[in-house]
């Protein structure tokens, strides 16, 4: 017998062992998405403070050989909201075809005196007499919150154009988790400069307040009048904003001069009308 024939014969001899691999892979890899449960989350379970919005992304299949309507629903406690989104759209319901999938973004809006703890939300995908559910986790571990003001509580000052005016700023947590990196900044008049010291906080103990100096400087030639300069205070979790009216007088040098001027005005004018009203 030739070499060729026996590796033929050979070749002949694995191919049923390679068909039945084929089979059991198929068939294994068929058993293993009929097993996977149609309703899923990438995280079961996270962690915020209750004045912020958890959101779940999820995935819903429908495994039935036709396209199916499927009602949303959410056990939440009382007087949070949830909400449904799929393709950035508010949904109640979704219609999914056979074999296919629908990923649908899941928020929960806590109430700001919900106190911390976990708490276990059953989602249910209800389609017929058929609900597949999916057990969700959020955890709260307390509030965010900040406040911006003054020692007195006063939000008004008065300045002379072309000088400066130091403010002291409270700064309050409010909330019952630490905040830190909490930074400052302003919107003034044009020309005007608001500077604090320091620029940054950064840590704040929950109910712990710090006191900020700020230098306002006021440019020359101001017209006297009321002007608004705002303030506010921030990190990546919440933020304040203040409104201070600044009133701008004008210096007692200014309005001597003014007042020359308008004596040499009226002067000016009582000299021409003696000097050509006899003509």
């Amino acid at each position: 017998m030739s070499a060729t024939t026996t590796q033929h014969q050979r070749r002949m001899t694995r191919s049923p062992y390679l068909f039945v691999l084929l089979f059991v892979f198929l068939i294994s890899n068929q058993l293993r998405a009929q097993s996977s449960p149609p309703f899923t989350a990438r995280l079961m379970n996270i962690e915020a403070a209750a004045n912020t919005t958890f959101s779940y992304n999820t995935k819903l299949k429908n495994a039935a050989p036709v396209s199916r309507v499927f009602q949303l629903f959410a056990g939440l406690p009382a007087g949070w909201n949830a909400s449904f989104k799929v393709d950035g759209m508010s949904v109640t319901s979704v219609n999914i075809d056979s074999g296919k999938t629908a990923d649908i973004n899941i928020e929960f809006t806590p109430t700001l005196d919900t106190k911390p703890g976990k708490y276990n939300i059953p989602v249910t995908a209800l389609v017929g007499s058929d609900s597949l559910k999916l057990h969700l986790e959020a955890v709260i571990k307390g509030t965010y919150g900040v406040t911006l003001s003054t020692p007195s509580g006063k939000l008004s000052e008065e300045v002379t154009e072309g000088s400066t005016r130091e403010l002291q700023l409270v700064i309050k947590n409010t909330g019952t988790i630490p905040l830190d990196n909490l930074e400052l900044n302003a919107q003034n008049p044009a020309q005007w400069q608001l500077t604090f010291a320091p620029t940054k906080i950064l840590h704040l103990e929950a109910g712990a307040d710090t006191t900020i100096m700020a230098t306002l400087q006021v440019p020359d030639k101001t017209l006297a009048g009321d002007y608004m300069t705002n303030v506010t205070v921030r990190n990546n979790n919440t933020n304040a904003k203040a409104d201070f009216r600044i009133t701008v007088r004008t210096s007692v040098l200014t309005g001597w001069l003014g007042l020359v001027i308008i004596l040499i005005a009226l002067g000016a004018v009582y000299f021409l009308i003696r000097k050509y009203g006899r003509r």
